[in-house]
């Protein structure tokens, strides 16, 4: 198909109408910005595509041209995404670019031509139908967007100097800690859509606690000293990002602990610096995402998705690690992927077998799937028992 610079943009924005509406479906499900954001961003990157290569590259476009072209897309987008730190889920986000890709290839394909004869001799211009596509755009993105500052919760600054805790937080709101604030004691959240921003919390049974809420950002924070969990999640979705936890000394301590929230949609844990404890960050029934943290000197697993979990562990860096550093068990389904592993430690003194220094282990019917990880200077590499699964694909240091 031939087409013309306005049809390609009318063509664009008339498909993006359905996609931007789901967005804002799974956006107020999730409580979460990121499926409008991404939206947008498939609509700049395509559109900038559009003026600026494929009007220029392809003035006659065959049938196949969406597969290849689809493929840049997504590139560009992503590299954008993580770029830039939009925080979506990668699953979610793949699902939300493939839905507006399909819908686009259906549309150009079957439903523009049904809806104008003329579609094709026009060179996909879509005449008063791309005018109100681009009416429709503006006016539900402005909607979005003022529907997401009225919903903005209030800011409230803890000043620098010690704050006596267990502090509970029973509204909506921005947590906002100036430098040299500390919580002694630990904090609970309480409330839904709670954001928790570059406080250091000393001491507390768990360092933060969040339970039976959705919509909860962490973003920064510092925990030392907790009893049991310096992160203890439950039946909650969470997003944690850019935390230093320290669990030294700490045998039987877990550094983040995220569990039973299947149904709370996917959480996150990225960024995060984490030092001793039994385990690292784990999972159990969970759909968690756990990007390029750094992990060390843990006494049990440095990373656990166990009892039924999802999850995708991606571009971590785990040191040091005593027993398992990556650890899939329990009927879970698991994707480790450019992770870095490095001087796991044979568990001797337990005189466990399945705890003699592995890089990655599967266990009890879990399925593991590794992709391109980096393994160096452990006792094993890998290993699968008691009827898990292990697939390896092109495992650099082997």
């Amino acid at each position: 198909m031939s087409y013309t610079l306005r049809g390609r943009v009318e063509t664009r924005l008339a498909a993006l109408v359905p996609v931007l509406l789901g967005a804002c479906v799974l956006a107020a499900a999730l409580h979460r910005w990121w499926p409008v954001e991404l939206v947008g961003l498939m609509a700049a990157v395509g559109l900038f595509l559009d003026l600026e290569v494929w009007h220029r590259l392809l003035p006659y476009q065959p049938a196949w041209a969406p597969f290849p072209l689809g493929a840049v897309e997504l590139a560009a987008l992503m590299a954008i995404v993580y770029g830039f730190g939009l925080h979506a889920s990668l699953v979610p986000a793949l699902a939300l670019f493939g839905a507006g890709w399909l819908a686009q290839l259906v549309l150009a394909q079957a439903g523009f031509p049904s809806l104008r004869l003329g579609y094709a001799e026009d060179g996909g211009e879509l005449g008063r139908i791309g005018g109100a596509a681009g009416v429709a755009l503006v006016l539900v993105f402005a909607g979005s967007a003022a529907t997401y500052v009225v919903r903005l919760p209030p800011v409230v600054h803890l000043t620098a100097g010690v704050h006596r805790g267990p502090l509970v937080i029973r509204r909506r709101e921005v947590l906002q800690a100036e430098p040299g604030a500390v919580v002694r004691g630990g904090i609970v959240v309480a409330h839904n859509d709670v954001q928790i921003k570059d406080v250091t919390v000393v001491g507390g049974q768990n360092g933060i606690t969040v339970d039976g809420v959705h919509g909860t950002v962490l973003d920064g924070v510092t925990v030392q000293g907790a009893k049991l969990d310096g992160i203890h999640v439950r039946s909650a979705g969470v997003v944690i990002r850019n935390c230093t936890i320290d669990m030294l000394g700490n045998r039987l301590g877990q550094a983040i602990d995220i569990s039973f929230n299947m149904d709370m949609g996917m959480s996150m844990v990225e960024g995060c610096t984490i030092v001793g404890g039994q385990e690292g960050i784990t999972t159990h029934s969970s759909a968690t995402d756990i990007m390029g943290n750094r992990i060390s000197r843990t006494t049990g697993q440095a990373i656990d998705v166990d009892e039924m979990s999802m999850g995708m562990a991606s571009g971590n860096t785990v040191r040091d690690a005593l027993g398992v550093a990556l650890y899939c068990n329990d009927r879970s389904m698991c994707m480790f992927d450019h992770n870095t592993v490095i001087g796991t430690r044979a568990d001797v003194a337990s005189g466990i077998r399945t705890r003699r220094g592995f890089a990655v282990l599967a266990d009890f019917q879990a399925e593991a799937d590794l992709w391109r990880n980096t393994l160096t200077a452990n006792p094993v590499a890998t290993g699968a028992v008691t009827g898990a699964t292990l697939e390896r694909t092109s495992q650099p240091g082997w």
